[in-house]
């Protein structure tokens, strides 16, 4: 069987995978903080290879195991652009780093620094969730005027000057591979991860925007679309050609 249907089948698997990737960055291309998913790839049947599967000796384990598949996605975490808002309670990070909020039970990391002062005082995500501290305890802004260091040190002004009355907590990984992508533009990390605070600059009234632009990920989502339909000829090709075989073959049985 000609090994040119498993480079066919393989790369249509692929970039029918990539598809879901370029349009959920293109989606995001608007969010504040997101950060967008590349496409790795890996030999289809390497994880077989692993386990000593007998395939792969098979000249069908050959053909395939020479094409790449789509082996998962990694987070690109570039900087996204910054830009002013004028909001005080706004903040975007300059370097590695999220922060941290309490979403549930569970606590995630996001680059979207798009922040209010709730009813009772804390500090919160557009989505209601609250924004931790270095020590991973929410945020409680008295009333006044706001002012943020670099460093994350909130200030609020009194009669007397002005009280430092938190920090916004900002944590990095080591390890960026246990990071994952989820809703929202919230990434979780895997359970036993620890994150360690991170010396990424704070800057005042303003936000980070995605580091996937409109026209960047429509450009690329096009390139996998019509890859993904190049693919897919192809197989049709080989289709037609084993019916003919067939065809040809079983009439002279």
């Amino acid at each position: 069987m000609d090994s040119g249907l498993y480079a066919a089948y393989t790369g249509l698997m692929a970039r029918t995978q990539a598809l879901d990737t370029a349009a959920n960055n293109l989606a995001n291309a608007g969010t504040s903080g997101f950060r967008a998913q590349r496409d790795y790839f890996r030999g289809v049947m390497v994880d077989s290879a692993a386990n000593g599967n007998a395939l792969l000796g098979s000249q069908v384990g050959s053909s395939v195991n020479g094409f790449g598949v789509l082996g998962g996605n990694r987070l690109d975490l570039s900087q996204g652009e910054i830009a002013s808002t004028g909001n005080p309670l706004d903040v975007a990070l300059r370097g590695d780093g999220f922060f941290a909020v309490q979403a549930g039970t569970t606590v995630m990391y996001t680059r979207d620094g798009a922040f209010s002062r709730s009813a009772t005082g804390v500090l919160q995500t557009a989505q209601g969730e609250a924004v931790l501290d270095p020590k991973g305890k929410a945020i409680t802004i008295p009333s006044g005027a706001v002012t943020i260091s670099p460093d994350g040190s909130v200030s609020v002004a009194t009669a007397n000057g002005s009280a430092i009355v938190g920090q916004i907590g900002v944590f990095d990984f080591a390890d960026k591979s246990v990071l994952h992508a989820e809703s929202n533009g919230r990434i979780s990390a895997e359970p036993g991860a620890k994150p360690v605070l991170a010396a990424a600059s704070i800057e005042q009234g303003a936000v980070e925007g995605a580091n996937e632009d409109a026209v960047h990920g429509t450009m690329q989502l096009v390139l996998v679309q019509r890859q993904a339909e190049m693919m897919q000829k192809a197989l049709s090709v080989f289709n037609n050609d084993f019916d003919k075989t067939a065809a040809e073959e079983l009439s002279r049985v």
